[in-house]
């Protein structure tokens, strides 16, 4: 008998032993692999972070030598004093913490509003409401419309051109009532009960129930109040109005007005411009890095519930 061979299995099949041993190097190798193209990714973005992070922080003599990927010759904190000596910039970062914290609480909470009622089954013209907010989900009124409106309404030069114009996005309340039909009606049939209301109901059973999907809709919505630009550039010629992004885009804009005019073809002069938008950059992006961490249990859990869930 051939020395493969098993006893009690027909020659020329492999044995079980044989066939967890090619199982286990497989799995073996996709494990390789896997791990290989998961580090490859890491690379490919880890690498460009951290170059704009750290040609933030350097001299100009090391940007204009641009011989450095992950270290230059020489650090500074020239370029973040630069942008932080701005006499406004300390107010234009009050108007966007203040408008994204106010932003999120208010789209967070209107939007749960609405898509309570859309939930249930038996609310009377559903079909019409939810008609309506599809619609506004492929069509939009225009640039110049809403400019008018906005006129019209009293908005321009006002903090709550930030807020009104983004309280209602149909896509979030699909994804709250989404959530909003997982609760059960068991909860919700013994708290009426009790003698709760809507109100009482809404409040004390389906918003805690509901966190993921609330921290999911108000990461979105930060995110889109903390880097929006073109309502200011739109609607807004009050400086003191200004949000840190509008803000850095004025430095930004007057630091290369200034090159130009000063001393034209300078090497020097342009890598300082570039280190400082390096800086804003970094300025930018630093406090939803931060924040991320956070709420990324609740992020995470509410993009696959509202994924998988009808």
């Amino acid at each position: 008998m051939n020395a493969k061979t098993v006893k009690g299995l027909p020659e020329g099949k492999p044995s079980f032993v044989a066939r967890s041993q090619r199982v286990r190097h497989n799995s073996i190798f996709f494990d390789v692999a896997n791990a290989a193209l998961l580090l490859l990714f890491t690379i490919i973005i880890v690498v460009p972070v951290w170059n704009i992070v750290i040609s933030s922080f350097a001299t100009s003599e090391s940007l204009s030598e641009n011989d450095f990927i992950f270290w230059p010759k020489a650090l500074s904190l020239d370029n973040y004093a630069a942008v932080f000596s701005d006499d406004g910039l300390w107010q234009s970062l009050f108007i966007s913490v203040s408008r994204t914290a106010v932003g999120v609480i208010a789209h967070t909470m209107f939007c749960a509003v609405f898509a309570y009622p859309l939930s249930k089954a038996y609310l009377k013209g559903r079909s019409v409401y939810s008609a309506m907010g599809i619609i506004t989900m492929f069509f939009s009124g225009g640039m110049i419309p809403t400019y008018l409106l906005i006129k019209s309404l009293g908005l321009l030069d006002s903090f709550w051109v930030y807020i009104i114009p983004g309280l209602f996005s149909y896509y979030d309340v699909i994804i709250l009532m989404n959530f909003f039909r997982q609760v059960p009606n068991s909860l919700i049939d013994s708290a009426r009960i009790d003698g709760a209301g809507e109100l009482r109901v809404f409040s004390s059973i389906i918003l805690p129930l509901s966190k993921p999907a609330l921290a999911t809709i108000a990461l979105f919505h930060g995110v889109a109040q903390w880097n929006d630009f073109m309502t200011t550039k739109l609607y807004i010629n009050n400086e003191a109005l200004y949000p840190l992004q509008m803000r850095l885009y004025e430095i930004i804009v007057r630091s290369q007005a200034s090159a130009q005019m000063g001393t034209v073809g300078s090497l020097m002069v342009d890598t300082t411009t570039r280190g400082m938008r390096l800086a804003t950059i970094i300025i930018t992006i630093a406090p939803i890095l931060i924040l991320y961490p956070f709420v990324q249990r609740y992020f995470v859990s509410g993009t696959m519930l509202g994924a998988v869930k009808g």
